[in-house]
């Protein structure tokens, strides 16, 4: 059975949106020990899965990399493998998706999340998308939250974890703390 696993980034004060927006993330001490740990997460997974606002945001960047000249090995590395892993799109208005493996989900989220952890294969990595993570939260069914927080106080935006999340025990698989402060969390949830 694969597990539904939740990757994000956050502040110390539980943001994973700044103030303004997705794209408000200047708070990710992001460093070759971050790009580290997401290359040994992603190398769990064989499927994303997305939101529409990610999948926009993803989609508008990544396949820009390689023509990139000042992209950096670890761009153009990540590029190319979430060029080619499978990815699934949950959107009620999305009409179509256009990236190599992607797929449109518009409706029966929860019964399709539930059907791909019945079969074989790698992890399903929620990569972003926390609107989407808290839908899923709602109606348990990630298995595991790796979240890296950074060594900062944004004060506002979308927290991690809204109102609504059901009471959940969670089990610490690992934990890691960089040199540049950021500290990287893996719980387990326990049913």
């Amino acid at each position: 059975m694969r597990k539904l696993v939740l990757f994000l980034h956050s502040s110390l004060d539980g943001f994973v949106e700044g103030p303004k927006g997705a794209m408000d993330i200047g708070f990710v001490s992001y460093d070759a020990d971050l790009e580290n740990e997401a290359k040994n997460i992603l190398s769990t997974v064989d499927t994303v899965v997305w939101g529409h606002g990610t999948y926009e945001m993803m989609y508008s960047y990544w396949p820009t990399v390689p023509e990139n000249p000042d992209a950096s090995s670890y761009e153009r590395n990540h590029a190319k493998w979430i060029e080619q892993v499978e990815k699934l799109v949950f959107s009620t208005t999305l009409d179509e998706v256009k990236w190599n493996n992607t797929r449109l989900v518009k409706e029966n989220i929860v019964e399709e999340i539930q059907k791909l952890k019945s079969t074989s294969g790698g992890d399903l990595l929620i990569l972003g998308s926390p609107r989407l993570a808290h839908f899923l939260m709602t109606h348990d069914l990630i298995d595991e939250y790796k979240i890296t927080v950074s060594p900062v106080l944004v004060g506002g935006g979308l927290r991690l974890f809204e109102k609504g999340v059901h009471p959940t025990k969670l089990k610490l698989i690992s934990q890691k703390t960089f040199d540049s402060g950021a500290m990287s969390l893996d719980y387990e949830v326990i049913r």
